[in-house]
């Protein structure tokens, strides 16, 4: 919710969520506590206790905190999910309690909520579809790991598999393991297989949510690298385009950005500061790893990607990537505002 909608005199409640109970507190506009409870983690009981006056609700994000924040604001009151990295008075206190951790949240929210950075909460659409990335990607993990152990069951006996594809890996292990070594993993590569089955069917899922749903990702996906996968990731992640002031502004909001730890004359090169949603910076940095490749097409991307790699160390590598994957967001975000075609070497033509 947008802050400039606060007033001065209603009252701020804190709510601690829990996955069974939830702990409350509540200050008048002086910070006098007029209320501490509480309450059952349900639609019926929430909304039995938020059936009252207007008042400033503040939450840290979590697993629930999309749907009682959707409630609690249904029922006529200013909500605000805080980003749980900027309340260090709660996730460091020597004294953490459901309690104080509530009385906390009342306090801060009463003060600044701007200090809080609040989050922007997901419509359904965006959330039906992150579920569906979100268990591919469980999917995809899990033939990861197995694919891993059979390899490492294999070496133990000698034998080496070679490099291949996820997809193509269990037809390799069934054709050029010994009998012995296939025996013993057997339901290992089954699993693969049928995991493999899973996986097709949500990249199918995943094709028709961006084809009836967010038909957006398809200007998205002009961008060599630019899969269904990171597209779909992006819109669902960014939803609202003109919420960022500026396009250089996805970056740090997505944890692209180097940390800052600047005092003095002391101003030290840190890692990106990895806020934000992880699935769909992994996505962005997978993304610029297939626009840095090779084999990929000579794009502005990947010229301004070999000009920060500069030598081929396996660190200038790894800095180009997040940098390809920052300047990637932002060009991103400029397509979904303006709809235009991409122009894969605009700049490149442009000092030409």
């Amino acid at each position: 919710m947008n802050q400039d909608t606060v007033t001065a005199d209603l009252q701020t409640i804190g709510l601690d969520l829990g996955d069974t109970r939830s702990t409350l507190c509540v200050v008048d506009p002086q910070g006098r506590i007029v209320e501490e409870k509480s309450v059952s983690t349900t639609r019926e009981a929430l909304t039995l206790r938020f059936r009252r006056p207007r008042a400033r609700v503040v939450m840290e994000a979590c697993g629930q905190s999309n749907w009682i924040s959707a409630l609690i604001e249904e029922l006529g009151h200013e909500v605000y999910v805080v980003n749980p990295r900027q309340l260090h008075l709660i996730t460091r206190s020597v004294k953490k309690t459901d309690r104080n951790d509530a009385r906390l949240l009342a306090r801060l929210g009463r003060a600044d909520i701007g200090l809080l950075q609040p989050t922007h909460r997901r419509g359904l659409d965006c959330q039906a579809a992150r579920t569906v990335l979100n268990a591919r990607r469980a999917l995809v993990q899990t033939r990861t790991r197995l694919v891993n152990t059979i390899r490492s069951a294999a070496k133990s006996y000698g034998f080496k598999l070679r490099g291949c594809s996820s997809k193509t890996f269990a037809k390799l292990a069934n054709t050029n393991l010994p009998q012995q070594v296939r025996t013993l993993v057997q339901p290992l590569l089954d699993a693969i297989l049928n995991l493999d089955q899973y996986i097709e069917r949500y990249n199918a899922e995943v094709e028709r949510l961006g084809r009836e749903h967010f038909p957006q990702t398809n200007v998205l996906r002009q961008i060599h690298g630019v899969g269904p996968q990171v597209a779909l990731a992006f819109v669902t992640t960014i939803e609202e385009p003109k919420r960022f002031a500026r396009s250089r502004d996805v970056g740090p909001y997505l944890g692209l950005t180097p940390r800052r730890d600047q005092s003095g004359d002391s101003d030290p090169h840190l890692k990106i500061s990895k806020h934000g949603d992880g699935s769909t910076r992994s996505l962005l940095v997978g993304a610029a790893t297939a626009i840095m490749r090779d084999t990929a097409p000579d794009t502005d991307l990947k010229r301004f990607g070999e000009r920060i790699a500069g030598g081929t160390s396996r660190r200038d590598r790894g800095r180009a990537r997040i940098a390809v994957a920052r300047k990637l967001s932002v060009v991103m975000h400029r397509l979904l505002l303006t709809s235009e075609v991409y122009e894969p070497l605009r700049h490149a033509q442009t000092a030409g």
